[in-house]
């Protein structure tokens, strides 16, 4: 496997930890209306996608394969578990 080759598959498994820690963090203000504890939406996101990452590798490393369904609600339930505790009172 070449290095593009490596490049792609790395992408493409965290690609949708990416997707739903940015959306998340976009849908979040409209549903909770409080103060946010952090602040930038940048860093909302990034929280997502460590959790949603680390939640999909150890569905990875638990099942032996990628692309299981749930691997994905794991990693939707921990992103939004992550999502919420951001979106505490300060």
């Amino acid at each position: 496997m070449g290095l593009l080759d490596l490049l792609n598959h790395l992408f493409n498994f965290f690609a949708p930890a990416l997707v739903v820690g940015a959306m998340l963090a976009m849908v979040a203000p409209f549903v909770y209306k409080k103060r946010l504890l952090a602040h930038a939406l940048l860093a909302q996101a990034a929280i997502n996608f460590v959790v949603s990452a680390v939640v999909l590798l150890a569905g990875l490393w638990f099942f032996g394969r990628d692309a299981k369904m749930a691997s994905y609600l794991a990693m939707l339930v921990a992103a939004s578990v992550a999502q919420a505790f951001a979106m505490r009172k300060a």
